[in-house]
């Protein structure tokens, strides 16, 4: 192993390699042995950039979850009707996903087994909450459909967009056999509000 190589590993480098690690391995089936044989280099210089794996898992959901709770301070997020800020938070939240895909993922995928898992889950379900209360708002406001549940609509949505992390390619859309971020993202919005809408 040169030097060079180990000098120029940064924990941001370490981080992209152990998603991509705990993502095709699964969390529990990772060890410090895979993650070494992937990024190529030492346990000892992955000792040097973290405390051991449970810290890259912690690292890698906070990531995600940063990015889903940063919308929710957004401008669109808190202004206008309900309605309004629900089709903007829901917009967002694939542009997010799709951004941070690894990542999100990661998230999607935590069991609860340890911590860090049980914080995410935490943290993943406060943020649910959060987007439950906007179309629960909206449902009052009289925009939603009184005739849907909105604890059941509030479930498919999040079904709908979690999806996402199974099937959607960022290389079939850069090379235009796929669709684009910005076009999904449309989609989605379109797909579930139109639904439930209220026509007015």
């Amino acid at each position: 192993m040169t030097t060079a190589k180990r000098d120029t590993y940064t924990p941001e480098t370490l981080l992209t390699v152990a998603v991509r690690v705990f993502n095709e391995r699964g969390y529990d089936g990772t060890s410090m042995e895979h993650l070494s044989r992937a990024a190529g280099i030492s346990k000892s210089s992955i000792y040097h950039h973290v405390t051991g794996k449970e810290e890259l898992l912690r690292r890698a959901v906070s990531r995600a979850l940063d990015g889903l709770f940063g919308i929710l301070d957004e401008p669109g997020a808190g202004r206008g009707r309900a309605i309004e800020r629900v089709e903007y938070v829901t917009r967002r939240t694939v542009e997010v996903l799709l951004a941070e895909l690894p990542y999100v993922t990661l998230l999607l995928r935590v069991r609860g087994n340890t911590k860090a898992e049980r914080w995410a889950l935490e943290r993943r379900r406060e943020f649910d909450q959060r987007v439950a209360d906007l179309m629960k708002a909206a449902a009052a406001d009289g925009d939603l459909r009184a005739d849907v549940d909105i604890r059941m609509a509030t479930r498919l949505l999040f079904g709908m967009i979690n999806s996402l992390v199974e099937w959607y390619r960022p290389q079939a859309a850069e090379s235009g056999a796929g669709v684009d971020g910005e076009q999904l993202a449309e989609t989605v919005v379109r797909l579930a509000f139109d639904g439930l809408r209220t026509s007015h």
